[in-house]
């Protein structure tokens, strides 16, 4: 599939005027990284209908009508913009931990562990009963058949995925209950009379529009970040006691206010549903239900705040046995398939048993998180034209498992895997630098332009808290 192909998929996906299609015009195709996989093609389309929404929403609030264009070479830079990062003129301190990774089973399978954050490490060695080191831990796991750890690790509220193939994939009952659900769900779930998109002046697509942003990593803070590059106030909520990875703050954070909020007290949820009351975009990455737990379900503020657009992200999808699992965008390629898929490809040894291939390789992207997190941006977006046009609130929900089927579905390229690899001297045109907190950051600029209304950050990023929990 192409990169136009794939957009327009999406726009009618989410019941977007067609006629806007024409305001639009994608460069480039597949492949730009090395993968067989389209990964230029979801990100294109992805970024593609963020930026057409955006300038849909500037349509509704002045009459106007703007050029939109996204070359595919732009739009992979902004898919690894963590990767492009600098502070200083040098590279941020490793994301990963270093027990982080694949390891081999008794049986002969491949198992990835995700332990970049203390509780889920200290999880994981309790589990194995071994000590903090790689070594310690690729020696317990040579002793767990690959399906028995996984299940383990998961029954214990850890991050690990089996590698499986596409077929393996398929057949679980997770993959079931989300191979009928559409890619991206806009579903009205309350009445409201229309509302513009923004408030005050209308000098950007998002002016005026306020969005509250409880997530962390990667998914959630890019759609954050998306809405923020098009003009709105976009006031980001962590927990002070979740943890969290400073590049990911920097990178992510940009556009945005940052503020904190316990949650697990009662004056902290006090504050945070006054400001949902004021809100127009409530965005989320907690595991489904567990901010209805805490009284912040879409339901309940969608009758606090008649015209909220709810937006909610994770791992597996919101349904089926699944769905409160933990997960993250490395964990869930390993799980479905797409792991083993890419893993086969670069691999000259085809022996037989569970794995064709000699070690397990992850897209060269977080392809999963970056798509998610702009097809939460449409989604965001295109509910507020619906709100603008037929009033109503709306609940937004994608996942990174459902993106990841259709990246699936967009087909493979024959030998794309020997495309070569893009150095950060390659995209010094598609960087831009700001003073901030952190010191000088360098970093991925909005990939798409609109030509009324060119996608800018208005603030450099910030420390987590450095902001009072109120509008400005």
């Amino acid at each position: 599939m192409t990169p136009r192909l794939a957009l327009e998929h999406l726009w009618s996906l989410a019941g977007c005027d067609p006629a806007a299609l024409d305001s639009i015009h994608l460069d480039g195709n597949d492949p730009g990284l090395p993968s067989v996989y389209r990964v230029g093609t979801l990100a294109a389309s992805t970024i593609g209908a963020a930026g057409l929404a955006a300038a849909e929403c500037f349509r509704l609030r002045t009459g106007c009508r703007q050029r939109v264009e996204v070359d595919v070479r732009r739009a992979l830079v902004a898919f690894r913009s963590e990767r492009y990062l600098r502070v200083n003129d040098e590279l941020p301190r490793e994301l990963r931990h270093p027990v982080t990774g694949f390891y081999a089973t008794r049986d002969g399978r491949w198992i990835q562990l995700h332990t970049n954050f203390p509780h889920h490490l200290h999880g994981v060695l309790s589990v194995l009963g071994c000590e903090n080191s790689r070594e310690a831990v690729a020696e317990a796991i040579r002793g767990w058949d690959g399906a028995a750890l996984d299940t383990a690790l998961a029954d214990a509220g850890l991050c690990a995925a089996l590698v499986r193939s596409p077929r393996e994939w398929a057949a679980l009952p997770q993959a079931r209950a989300i191979a009928d659900l559409p890619l991206i769900e806009i579903e009205r779930i309350g009445d409201a009379p229309p509302q513009p998109p923004g408030r005050g002046g209308a000098d950007r697509p998002l002016a005026g529009v306020r969005v509250l942003d409880l997530s962390r990593i990667i998914a959630g803070p890019v759609a954050g970040r998306a809405l923020a590059h098009h003009g709105a106030d976009v006031l980001l909520v962590n927990g002070p006691h979740l943890p969290n990875i400073e590049p990911l703050v920097i990178d992510n954070g940009r556009g945005k206010r940052s503020a904190t909020l316990d949650l697990r007290e009662a004056a902290a949820r006090d504050t945070l549903l006054a400001l949902a009351s004021e809100a127009d975009v409530f965005l989320e990455a907690y595991r489904p239900g567990a901010l209805t737990a805490r009284g912040f379900g879409p339901q309940a503020l969608a009758q606090q705040r008649p015209g909220i657009v709810y937006v909610s992200i994770c791992a597996y999808g919101h349904t089926g046995p699944w769905a409160n699992r933990r997960g993250f965008d490395s964990l869930v390629q390993s799980a479905s398939g797409i792991v083993w898929t890419e893993s086969g490809a670069v691999s000259s040894h085809r022996a037989g048993g569970n794995q064709p291939f000699d070690a397990p390789r992850h897209l060269p992207c977080q392809a999963l998180d970056h798509g998610t997190g702009y097809l939460a941006a449409f989604g965001a977006m295109a509910a507020l034209a619906r709100r603008a046009k037929e009033g109503g609130s709306w609940h937004v929900r994608v996942s990174l498992a459902q993106t990841g089927r259709w990246l699936q579905s967009l087909g493979q390229i024959e030998d794309g895997w020997r495309t070569p690899d893009v150095t950060f001297s390659d995209v010094a045109d598609c960087l831009e630098t700001t003073d901030s907190p952190f010191g000088r950051v360098c970093a991925a600029a909005p990939a798409e332009r609109l030509s009324e209304t060119p996608p800018f950050y208005a603030r450099p990023p910030v420390p987590i808290g450095t902001d009072e929990p109120r509008w400005s």
